[in-house]
């Protein structure tokens, strides 16, 4: 089976997501990208029931080369932020925080210094219909320097070197969107860590905890 660890860490990636309550029912998607391919969670399959062998595999035009089910009806998204980063992986939810934040913001105001384990400001891509190439540019663009977005009307997404490191970042991100709901509701002045020192926290963040050695 092509990528068999890959989509094996895809469907514990979306049990993850399930557990975490970062998702509702089937929506949200996963994908790593080796090489030439891309493995990609399946359209419409519970994520209790999938197995590595539901996930499909696609070369990076979309047209798949393994696996016998229709991929994530965000394909187009996750190939055109492939193309626009040097992301490995891509996990993609709908969690309740994330999303509603969306809908009243064109960026995650910096009310948490988490926000530099993103790369700076959180930005939102403008809405568009899923599963359009009109999406997959606006996540792309919403993405640039950064390794997590929010999608206007829509949801979260986040890329790494890794999938452990891109799932890694969900939560994180998740928390930082309820903290800001949460600040907003006071309907008091919401303090902001001013932009210098957040640049400061991008760099603490990029040498942050236990680096390899070999």
């Amino acid at each position: 089976m092509l990528l068999g660890n890959e989509r094996e860490q895809i469907v514990e990636a979306c049990r993850f997501m399930q557990r975490e309550n970062l998702v509702v029912g089937t929506a949200g998607n996963v994908s790593v990208r080796v090489g030439e391919h891309v493995a990609i969670s399946p359209s419409g399959v519970p994520y209790e029931v999938m197995s590595a062998a539901d996930v499909v595999v696609t070369d990076l035009s979309g047209a798949t080369v393994d696996g016998s089910l229709t991929p994530s009806s965000e394909l187009p998204l996750h190939l055109a932020v492939y193309a626009a980063t040097p992301a490995a992986a891509i996990t993609h939810n709908h969690a309740p925080a994330s999303t509603a934040l969306g809908l009243v913001v064109d960026e995650i105001p910096p009310s948490h210094y988490y926000s530099a384990m993103f790369g700076g400001v959180v930005r939102v891509a403008p809405y568009a219909p899923f599963g359009t190439d009109e999406l997959a540019r606006n996540v792309a663009a919403a993405l640039a320097d950064r390794t997590g977005a929010l999608m206007g009307n829509h949801g979260a997404i986040t890329i790494g070197p890794s999938l452990d490191k891109a799932l890694s970042l969900l939560p994180y991100l998740e928390y930082i969107c309820e903290i800001q709901l949460r600040a907003m509701a006071t309907n008091l002045p919401v303090k902001l860590v001013p932009p210098d020192l957040l640049d400061v926290a991008v760099a603490g963040m990029a040498t942050y905890g236990q680096q390899p050695t070999h």
